[in-house]
């Protein structure tokens, strides 16, 4: 009669490790069950629900039309869809540099020697106007570049200026659109250079000053190289923003003067929610979706040749 032998340790523990991993994998997987169901019900449903979309005709009351491409040849001939993509577009290239330069300066002058409750200070106060509803924000600011009784007409008529049609006139409206989106978002871009200056080593500025560079060769030549992954992702960031801005436009002006400061955003709202072409407004949706990825791609394809990394 045969007598069974004990299994070797090292077999015994082999045993053990592999039932541990099962028993951590289980655990895992129900972890992170409602989170995968949450991105799949929430995130990647109405995504291809979105793009099927793109490619019929619904008003929401009758059933889907499957329609083809037509929804895209309407984008192409339709003026006020042209003209609210180049808005959008030059909204993001002046909007998105002066928030970068406005970010940037003061998070130099921010770092700069000065009392730690000083430089306390400036940081929250900057990041305030992020938490604000950009809603809110829009409305007060309506009031202040009011032609007739707005607060800023009012300075500039103390120095003998006339008032300046800042929400009637095209240029003003852009102009009041993107400095109002630039007050509000910069504080974010602004945090992000600060995380950005202080993982600069001093020993580096350091070695500047003993070889006698000026303010602005170590700035030129130190901060803003090393600083520059810090840079692509803020304008990753704030390009991304930029592009779907809605909120501002549309309560300062509704888009206005005529169509001089109508974003694509205010056109799939309009499509969607106006006049019920929900295929139409999941084509122009689904264009800005291409674009973004496109902008984020090519960013970070020119990275390889603009962005330092110690």
């Amino acid at each position: 009669m045969a007598v069974s032998t004990p299994a070797p340790a090292s077999v015994q523990s082999v045993v053990k490790s592999s039932s541990r991993k099962r028993r951590e994998s289980r655990l895992a997987f129900w972890f992170l069950l409602p989170t995968v169901l949450g991105i799949g019900l929430f995130t990647l449903v109405p995504m291809i629900g979105s793009i099927l979309l793109a490619f019929c005709s619904w008003d929401i009351i009758s059933t889907p039309k499957f329609v083809g491409v037509h929804n895209f040849v309407t984008m192409a001939t339709s003026r006020t869809i042209r003209v609210s993509f180049l808005n959008t577009f030059g909204f993001v290239i002046v909007a998105v540099i002066l928030q970068i330069i406005v970010a940037l300066a003061l998070a130099v002058l921010v770092q700069s020697k000065m009392p730690g409750w000083l430089r306390g200070f400036f940081r929250s106060s900057f990041f305030f106007p992020l938490i604000l509803s950009a809603a809110s924000v829009s409305l007060i600011m309506s009031f202040l570049f009011n032609e007739d009784f707005g607060t800023v007409n009012k300075l500039l008529a103390l120095v003998g200026i006339a008032p300046v049609k800042w929400l009637s006139a095209a240029a003003g409206a852009m102009v009041v659109t993107v400095l109002v989106y630039v007050w509000q978002n910069f504080g974010f871009t602004f945090l992000l250079f600060i995380g950005g200056l202080s993982s600069i080593p001093k020993d580096v500025y350091e070695a500047a000053d003993i070889d006698g560079a000026s303010g602005w060769s170590r700035f030129a030549r130190i901060t803003l190289p090393l600083v520059s992954p810090t840079m692509l992702v803020a304008s990753v960031m704030a390009i991304i923003s930029a592009l779907q801005i809605f909120d501002q436009p549309y309560v300062l002006t509704r888009g206005g003067p005529g169509d001089s400061t109508r974003t694509a955003v205010m056109v799939i709202y309009q499509s969607a929610f106006t006049e019920l072409h929900f295929g139409l407004a999941a084509a122009i949706g689904l264009v800005l979706m291409l674009i973004i990825m496109l902008a984020t791609w090519l960013q970070f394809r020119l990275s390889k040749r603009l962005v330092f990394y110690m």
